[in-house]
């Protein structure tokens, strides 16, 4: 009901940051939320190791002190951009946002999907560790299920880094490498999850780097939409997350339960093929209401993308750029327009 980091601040960052910069931006803002999530799950582990569970409150209430004098000083005063628009009109162009555009429609679908593997394989590896072989479910070992989220916060604090390499390349090239690193660690998970350690580890790490990845791709694309709704279209993307992040707790709750760890490391690598069947229906540079197709090419280099849209007398050519020749009229020279008038 009050948290406004996802619906608020990650709009805001795209709008303060300039075009070059907006991946970087977003996935910065990104990894703080990320990291918050993380880091609260490892110290939730620390107090109820040592103390009672009240001191976890005592620590929240503290820490949205610290948020509340922080954001009043920091936030800048930043000017409405939709002030004619009343409450009501702003539900109802969502919700013809999230009928009409066929980019956000696709980007939520991929988000559902993907928050929905990474929800369930968050709850489930509570599950796998505190069960056979490994029984951390014990009083002495409560504290090394909390401690896994340190490998997430290493792979989060990547995330930078992953938001340089996005602002370099056309957002759906960005979500199409994601997602195939995400199968393939997930792959690792549904092969080795239940048997070492290691695999663990190594899915971990992998699923937190590239799910962030993801969700700073599609942003960035679905941001490029309308610079006046961006925050209309974040919420609908966050919305999206909300509901798979509920589909991917029950699911994977359940199947883990009646068939075991295998069963739902494998039903995430099929929310990954669904992913990846959604991205291939529309193309990196289909215009704004095509809804299928490859219409405007697939070039993978943002720069050479956005100068041809700058140019759209160039023509794409495979990977070069070739401009039309220039059509060649005949004009007279002055000793020919000499020998006319003689005669």
């Amino acid at each position: 009901m009050v948290s406004v980091t996802p619906q608020i601040l990650l709009p805001l960052a795209a709008d303060l940051a300039p075009p070059e910069r907006r991946a970087s931006a977003i996935s910065v803002v990104l990894s703080g939320l990320l990291f918050g999530i993380l880091i609260a799950r490892v110290l939730a582990g620390v107090i109820a190791e040592f103390t009672t569970w009240r001191v976890v409150y005592y620590m929240a209430i503290g820490t949205q002190a610290v948020v509340l004098i922080g954001a009043y000083f920091m936030l800048p005063d930043y000017p409405s951009k939709n002030a004619d628009l009343t409450y009501w009109d702003i539900l109802w162009s969502m919700a013809k946002f999230a009928v009409t555009e066929p980019l956000l429609i696709q980007a939520s679908l991929i988000n559902l999907a993907s928050s929905a593997c990474f929800s369930s394989f968050w709850v489930t590896l509570t599950f796998l560790l505190g069960g056979p072989p490994y029984h951390y479910s014990t009083h002495q070992n409560s504290l090394v299920i909390g401690l896994f989220g340190l490998i997430g916060m290493f792979g989060v604090a990547l995330g930078p880094l992953v938001g340089k390499l996005i602002d370099k390349l056309v957002p759906w090239y960005a979500s199409l490498i994601s997602i195939f690193f995400l199968q393939c660690f997930q792959s690792v998970q549904t092969a080795a999850g239940g048997i070492n350690i290691v695999a663990v580890i190594i899915a971990t790490l992998g699923l937190d780097i590239f799910r962030q990845m993801l969700q700073v791709s599609l942003s960035t694309a679905v941001f490029g939409i309308s610079a006046p709704a961006r925050a209309r279209l974040n919420a609908v993307m966050i919305l999206s997350i909300f509901i798979g992040q509920v589909m991917g707790t029950a699911v994977g709750t359940k199947v883990f339960v009646t068939y075991g760890w295998r069963a739902a490391a494998a039903l995430n690598m099929g929310w990954g093929g669904f992913q990846a069947l959604v991205l291939f229906l529309r193309g990196p540079h289909c215009p704004r209401f095509t809804w299928f197709g490859y219409e405007g090419g697939v070039e993978a280099r943002k720069y050479i993308a956005e100068s041809t849209a700058k140019t759209p007398d160039l023509v794409i050519n495979g990977a070069a750029i070739v401009e039309p020749k220039p059509k060649i009229e005949w004009a007279p020279s002055t000793e020919e327009k000499g020998e006319t008038t003689k005669s």
